[in-house]
C-alpha cells in the first residue's frame, strides 16, 4: 500500500505523467488533504488489451494503493457514438450484449493490474439513457462547433473532405457530463484523451461551480516505433504466452528501453538511471532490455516462467539453437510431400493465407534440419517424422506423422 506521504504521492503524480491539468502541485495539496474521487473512462468497442493500456491502468491502480475512491467507468452510453479520436471514419454501433462480453473480457486481462476489489464500476447508461430532450438542449449550450471542430481529429476529416456526423461532435459533451453526474475531483486518461477531458472540467465548472484536475499519461510506441495500436499489429497484448511476451520485448528498439521501464514496471528511477547512462557509455542495451522483458513478463505471469522465456529466447534466437520442447503438430503420413504453404498452415491455423504467404515469401519460414527457406508458398515439402519448422524468430514446430 502506497501512503499519502509528500514523496510518494509527488512521485505517484510525475511518473508516467504526461500533464496534470491545471497544475501538479495544487492536486497533490488536495490528495494530501482528503480522500478524493477520480475515474478512467474506457469505451469497450474491442476486447483485446496491450502493454499500451497497462501504462494508465498502472496509474488508476496507484491511486488505488494510496486509497482514494477510485471509479472504473464502462461507457455503454458513449460507445454507441463512437470516440472519432484517432479515426478517420466512425466507428460501428455495438448491441448491449457485445457491450457486456467485450467487457467482461477487458476486466479479466486488466485484473492482472487492477484490484476490482477496491474499485467501482459504473455504467454512464445509468445517466446518459435518463436524459431528456431539454438536457440535450441545455447540454449542447454549454459549448459551440467551433470549439467542437478543434478536435485535430474533425480538422482531419474537414481537410480531407470527409463527412463529419452531428451526433460525433456530442461525444466529447455526453463525456464531460460523466464528470458532473459522478461529481468527481480528477479524471485519468491516455494523452489522446485531453480534449474529451477538459471538457469534462469545464461542464463541471459550469453544473456544480467545482474544479477538477485532470491527469494524461503517456502513449507509448509499439514494436515498430508507430504509436502502438492493434491496427499496426506491433503491439505486446497482456494475455501473451510467457515466450511470446518475452521475445515480443526482445524486438523494441533500443530508444524505447528506458521510456518503457519508466512507465510499465517499478524498477527503481535510480536503477533506470543507471541503465541509462551505462548504455550512453557504450554498455551493450542487449543486457538492459532483457531485465525489462524479463521484469514484465513476470508481472503478467511469474518469475520461473520469465526466466524459461529468458532461456528460451536466448537458445532459439540468440543461439540458433532448439528449446528441450517444441509444440508438435501431427500430419498424416499418407503424403509423401505438401506445399511449404500447407505445412505452415498446419502450425499457425489461425494467421490468415495472406499473412503467411508474406512470411514465406520474406524467408520467415526455415526448415530447421536442412536450413532451408523456400520462398515460393507452392515448393513442395518432403514430410519427414521430426522434422522442426521455424516460423519467424521465436516459434518452432515439430512435425509428427501418424
Amino acid at each position: 500500500m502506497l501512503s499519502n506521504e509528500p514523496n510518494h504521492l509527488d512521485q505517484v503524480l510525475s511518473r508516467g505523467v504526461e500533464q496534470i491539468l491545471p497544475d501538479k502541485q495544487s492536486l497533490q495539496t488536495l490528495m494530501s488533504q482528503k480522500k478524493i474521487r477520480l475515474y478512467l473512462g474506457i469505451d469497450p468497442t474491442g476486447s483485446l488489451l496491450t502493454l499500451g493500456h497497462a501504462v494508465v491502468l498502472r496509474k488508476l491502480q496507484q491511486f488505488v494503493e494510496l486509497g482514494h475512491e477510485v471509479i472504473l467507468l464502462v461507457g455503454n452510453g458513449t460507445v454507441r457514438i463512437g470516440d472519432p479520436t484517432g479515426k478517420d471514419t466512425t466507428r460501428p454501433e455495438l448491441s448491449d450484449e457485445q457491450i457486456e462480453a467485450n467487457f467482461q473480457d477487458w476486466q479479466n486481462q486488466a485484473s492482472k493490474l487492477l484490484d476490482f476489489a477496491k474499485i467501482t464500476v459504473r455504467h454512464n447508461g445509468e445517466w446518459l439513457d435518463q436524459l431528456k430532450l431539454p438536457d440535450f438542449i441545455k447540454l449542447m449550450a454549454k459549448t459551440t462547433v467551433q470549439q467542437l471542430l478543434e478536435r485535430d481529429m474533425f480538422q482531419k476529416r474537414l481537410g480531407g473532405n470527409q463527412p463529419i456526423y452531428t451526433h460525433e461532435l456530442m461525444y466529447p459533451l455526453l463525456q464531460g457530463y460523466d464528470s458532473v453526474a459522478m461529481d468527481v475531483d480528477l479524471e485519468i486518461g491516455g494523452s489522446d484523451q485531453l480534449f474529451n477531458m477538459l471538457m469534462g472540467k469545464t461542464l463541471l465548472k459550469i453544473y456544480r461551480n467545482k474544479p477538477k484536475w485532470v491527469l494524461t499519461t503517456p502513449i507509448i510506441n509499439g514494436l515498430d516505433g508507430r504509436k502502438m495500436s492493434k491496427s499496426y499489429g506491433n503491439y505486446v497484448a497482456l494475455n501473451e504466452n510467457p515466450q511470446d511476451m518475452f521475445g515480443k520485448l526482445m524486438s523494441l528498439a533500443d530508444e524505447n528501453i528506458i521510456p518503457y521501464m519508466k512507465v510499465l514496471t517499478d524498477i527503481s528511477l535510480e536503477e533506470i538511471a543507471q541503465y541509462q547512462t551505462a548504455m550512453e557509455s557504450g554498455a551493450n542495451p542487449m543486457e538492459f532490455k532483457k531485465i525489462l522483458a524479463r521484469t514484465i513478463t513476470e508481472f503478467f505471469h511469474d518469475n520461473e516462467s520469465a526466466l524459461t522465456a529468458q532461456s528460451t529466447f536466448e537458445t532459439v534466437v540468440q543461439n540458433k539453437g532448439l528449446p528441450d520442447e517444441i509444440k508438435q503438430i501431427h500430419l498424416p503420413a499418407v503424403e509423401p510431400s505438401v506445399s511449404i504453404l500447407s505445412l505452415v498452415q498446419a502450425c499457425l491455423p489461425q494467421e490468415s493465407t495472406g499473412n503467411l504467404k508474406r512470411l514465406i515469401a520474406q524467408g520467415a519460414v526455415e526448415l530447421v534440419d536442412t536450413h532451408q527457406k523456400p520462398t515460393d508458398y507452392l515448393s513442395p515439402i518432403e514430410l519427414q517424422d521430426n522434422m522442426v519448422v521455424r516460423v519467424g524468430k521465436r516459434q518452432l514446430f515439430k512435425v509428427k506423422l501418424s
